[in-house]
């Protein structure tokens, strides 16, 4: 069962816009970083990055699919096709993710690493847009 934050659109709202700053403002930093050379730091910050969206988007999510999308489900069947597709982008943010994470475990770091970032955030903002429409608005 989901709490009751996941079920409402404002406060389902307030989780997805925390963590999509963070994580923009992470990735602005990383480019920054690596703009500037300094290859360590930006390693750094690309673990912490990626340990950000682990953490709170894919656990959030993983919490979604668990307990939201099934509750929804049963409460309107004709949801299914929107909330697979909506399971899909969360599919898509951890293959995304587990290529970031093979490549930084590699010391592999460049302009394609904040790039994956960049796609990270496209995808659950327009993810967060979908999702946060099939939630009531009290």
């Amino acid at each position: 069962m989901s709490g009751p934050s996941l079920k409402r659109a404002d406060s389902h709202s307030s989780i997805h816009e925390a963590a999509l700053n963070e994580a923009r403002d992470l990735t602005d930093l990383l480019a920054q970083l690596l703009g500037k050379n300094m290859h360590a730091e930006a390693l750094k910050t690309a673990f912490i990055l990626l340990e950000h969206w682990e953490t709170r988007t894919l656990a959030h999510a993983q919490a979604e699919e668990e307990g939201l999308y099934p509750e929804l489900l049963a409460e309107k069947e004709n949801m299914k096709d929107k909330l697979i597709s909506l399971a899909r982008d969360h599919d898509l943010m951890r293959k995304l993710a587990q290529t970031i994470k093979k490549d930084l475990q590699q010391e592999k770091l460049g302009r394609q690493t904040v790039q994956q970032f960049y796609a990270l955030i496209c995808i659950d903002k327009i993810h967060n847009h979908e999702e946060e429409s099939i939630l009531p608005h009290h």
